[in-house]
């Protein structure tokens, strides 16, 4: 690479990435820690249920039902991270066929003729995203292991405490927000390929993201159905 890229990308490259990256760290603070987020969106609603989940669980002397739960929720986040290795394998195999690409991509409509230097810090973008929502995966993972011990260690009915739900609870929710980062990370996964196409289209499909996301959490049926 060259380093003579950083000229070769428009006004319109550098505002679309700002967006970008604004909407993908933006929304994920308003959704985690701002006045509409963990209160009045669907991670707060979900997170009061895990709340009573670790309440329930110290009633019940039978816990097999609470290991499968734990164990379907750590397929779900298995899948996903798999799913990621394979998306990140592919697009490292596409940095040695870049020439293809960039005349595959030449005919798109809207597309413009860049360097390829350009095409790989376009690349490296989508690349970058991914690995993101890897880290983010794996990371749930582990945790809903530590939510698996949790169980197997709870006292028997009648001798948990009010403290052990809390605890419970918390690892729970940390198990989930980070499973959520890692599925965010793909929804802009899908903003970031647009790039490749046109800047502006870019930084419309990313706003596109922002809505869907923000109606999904915060004004969706399901919402609806969640809250207490």
């Amino acid at each position: 690479m060259s380093g003579e890229w950083l000229s070769a990308f428009a006004l319109a490259d550098w505002v679309a990435l700002a967006w970008f990256f604004a909407c993908w760290t933006g929304y994920g603070w308003i959704v985690e820690h701002g006045p509409l987020g963990s209160m009045r969106g669907l991670l707060g609603a979900s997170h009061h249920y895990r709340l009573e989940w670790g309440r329930q669980l110290l009633r019940r002397e039978a816990r097999v039902g609470d290991a499968a739960l734990i164990g379907n929720l750590m397929q779900s986040v298995s899948f996903y991270a798999n799913t990621t290795i394979y998306v990140i394998a592919g697009l490292l195999a596409l940095l040695g066929t870049m020439d293809k690409l960039i005349d595959a991509a030449s005919d798109l409509p809207f597309a413009r003729h860049v360097s390829r230097d350009v095409w790989e810090v376009k690349l490296l973008l989508l690349l970058t995203v991914f690995i993101v929502a890897y880290f983010k995966f794996t990371w749930s993972l582990r945790q809903f292991n530590m939510l698996s011990l949790l169980v197997g260690a709870a006292p028997p009915p009648g001798e948990g405490s009010e403290a052990y739900a809390q605890r419970f609870a918390k690892i729970n929710a940390l198990s989930g927000d980070e499973f959520n980062r890692g599925i965010r990370a793909y929804y802009f996964g899908l903003a970031a390929v647009f790039w490749f196409v046109q800047p502006w289209v870019f930084a419309a499909i990313t706003t596109v993201i922002v809505a869907v996301l923000f109606r999904r959490d915060f004004r969706s049926k399901t919402l609806a159905a969640m809250l207490p």
